[in-house]
């Protein structure tokens, strides 16, 4: 599998262009705000002759949906997410104007959900939807144990883990996800988290400071 990462917005956010030999793939968490962002994700797709099977979001926090207008418009997909954090969409303008700037666009309602234990099937590859609420009350976690690596969005970090104090969150379920259904995972497992450079399942559970 091929993993290329763009780093975009103002935060910034990790998105994701997942690709196997077929050419199929995924996007996962489409964060490009500014129009140069959502060419440079256009040019590499097209370039690479990608046929991008599902637009996934790793939860719906204003940084990691502002592409996904232009995903729809561009290649017709509309995103998938848990559906614990849909009323995170209608917040999106308020959340905006709280940090200083306008949207891009509108939001676009999501085209699926997705849920504990699903399948998400791209060419000869396959993700598995983990369910760590805390950060967000749907945070989703895609692993893929073929390729030994986890998109974690803001569940996990090198070095520390997604903040909870935000609308829905809660730092017990964060922690217990994290300790229940992360640190289960292979030692070996590659952590690509929504921002920041990766990890590994066994480092953050021997280095990271919250776990001591």
């Amino acid at each position: 599998m091929i993993i290329k990462r763009f780093e975009f917005n103002m935060f910034p956010v990790n998105c994701y262009v997942l690709s196997d030999e077929t050419g199929e793939a995924v996007v996962i968490d489409a964060g490009c705000y500014y129009p140069e962002e959502q060419q440079k994700l256009k040019q590499y797709i097209n370039g690479n002759h990608l046929r991008i099977k599902h637009l996934l979001n790793t939860h719906l926090h204003l940084d990691h949906v502002f592409g996904n207008p232009f995903m729809l418009r561009e290649f017709n997909l509309r995103a998938e997410a848990n559906r614990k954090d849909e009323f995170l969409l209608d917040r999106l303008p308020a959340q905006c104007h709280a940090f200083g700037f306008p949207p891009n666009e509108p939001p676009v309602p999501l085209g699926g959900y997705v849920s504990d234990g699903d399948i998400i099937r791209f060419g000869n590859t396959e993700l598995k939807a983990i369910h760590v609420p805390g950060h967000s009350p749907g945070s989703i976690v895609y692993y893929d144990a073929a390729h030994s690596c986890a998109f974690s969005g803001d569940v996990l970090f090198r070095g520390s883990i997604g903040r909870a104090d935000l609308e829905g969150g809660d730092f017990g379920e964060l922690m217990d996800g994290i300790v229940s259904k992360l640190f289960t995972l292979p030692d070996e497992t590659v952590v690509y988290p929504g921002h920041g450079d990766s990890t590994t399942i066994g480092k953050e559970k021997i280095d990271n400071p919250y776990f001591k």
